[in-house]
């Protein structure tokens, strides 16, 4: 079996693969003061959680938006493991996917593993959308090159800085955000967070194609992907383990080949 490891700014979400079967994803808060110990404790607390050990493991991958985690995340699974065959999405596997943006090693490793698994089995050219921390749109084209993208602040930001920069809107959540229209304050809030973030997304999505041409595929992942997609008019796809598949992916082409580029 194998373990994923998607280190993000808010969340670090574990994936478990026998073979192309995901058997479970877990998640944990990610918290920048956790040391090693710290969280190879979390991961045997998900391990008893989902019934599993860590003896059943051949080896992991770790993606890492969050670079004073890496490490720590490194020596957490290796240690919990038992094995050294733990590794970092690293520059030789950007390279190897065919990143034609001006700087491919600024490219966050969660698009990287995004981009291979859009790559392997979805149809090309493709849109694929992040709606996390920030909100990301990658262009993959039909030749499988990674062109760049458009980057916003994600809604749980949006929604921060409403909160903390004025005095009379509060925290809320976004489940049921009824009318367009909103009637108070809270509503007012969820109209525009939601319905807002949706109508960028379908003019984005309106801009891109006619920069591209074609038919798009257009799968979104992240934790707010199921409360804004199903608001927008385009077609998207919600794919919550793209990107742990998409570490599955460059881990498997990385022990075809017999070593992990640096």
């Amino acid at each position: 079996m194998l373990l994923t490891v998607d280190i993000g700014n808010t969340n670090i979400k574990v994936g478990a693969w026998d073979g192309d079967a995901l058997i479970f994803v877990s998640s944990m808060r990610t918290d920048l003061r956790g040391t090693p110990d710290e969280y190879a404790a979390k991961l045997l607390d998900v391990f008893r959680l989902r019934d599993s050990n860590s003896g059943q493991f051949d080896g992991a991958m770790i993606a890492s938006v969050v670079p004073p985690l890496s490490n720590i995340l490194l020596m957490s699974v290796k240690q919990v493991l038992q094995t050294d065959r733990v590794y970092l999405v690293s520059p030789g596997m950007v390279r190897a996917l065919g990143v034609k943006t001006d700087r491919p090693e600024q490219l966050g490793a969660d698009l990287v593993c995004a981009a291979a698994a859009v790559i392997e089995k979805m149809p090309l050219p493709c849109l694929f959308i992040g709606l996390g921390t920030a909100t990301v749109i990658f262009v993959i084209d039909e030749n499988a090159q990674i062109l760049g993208g458009a980057l916003s602040p994600g809604i749980g930001i949006s929604l921060e800085a409403l909160a903390k920069k004025t005095a009379q809107l509060p925290h809320i959540s976004l489940d049921n955000p009824g009318e367009l229209i909103g009637g108070n304050t809270i509503g007012c809030m969820k109209s525009g967070i939601v319905y807002g973030t949706a109508a960028m997304l379908d003019g984005m999505i309106g801009r891109f194609r006619e920069e591209i041409g074609g038919t798009l595929s257009l799968p979104a992942f992240g934790g707010f992907a199921r409360a804004i997609t199903p608001h927008c008019r385009e077609r998207i796809t919600i794919d919550e383990s793209l990107v742990l598949e998409g570490l599955k992916i460059l881990y498997g082409r990385a022990m075809e080949k017999g070593e992990i580029p640096s």
